[in-house]
């Protein structure tokens, strides 16, 4: 279940549909994987093809999935995801 978002762009698309915001063109790849971040119940559900799912170095630890190019959705876990972002990695 997602319980917070870090990025604002990110929350509007998810409370609201309004994709304006955000940093990336594919919306339906980032619905597809918030919709699956919400129904997860580990960090490792997320695990799908073409995801490249993969955990973070640092503390607290995160969780990195892909949606474009350099375009990441990341997450920390705590009882569902927290600080849910949209990040470039370059």
């Amino acid at each position: 279940m997602i319980r917070s978002f870090r990025n604002r762009g990110l929350k509007r698309y998810w409370d609201e549909g309004d994709g304006r915001r955000l940093s990336v063109t594919n919306q339906d790849r980032v619905r597809m994987i918030l919709l699956a971040l919400n129904a997860a119940s580990r960090p490792e559900d997320l695990n799908l093809p073409g995801l490249r799912f993969h955990g973070l170095r640092g503390s607290p630890k995160r969780w990195s999935v892909a949606v474009s190019g350099n375009w990441r959705i990341t997450w920390a876990w705590r009882e569902g995801a927290v600080d849910v972002d949209l990040e470039d990695y370059h």
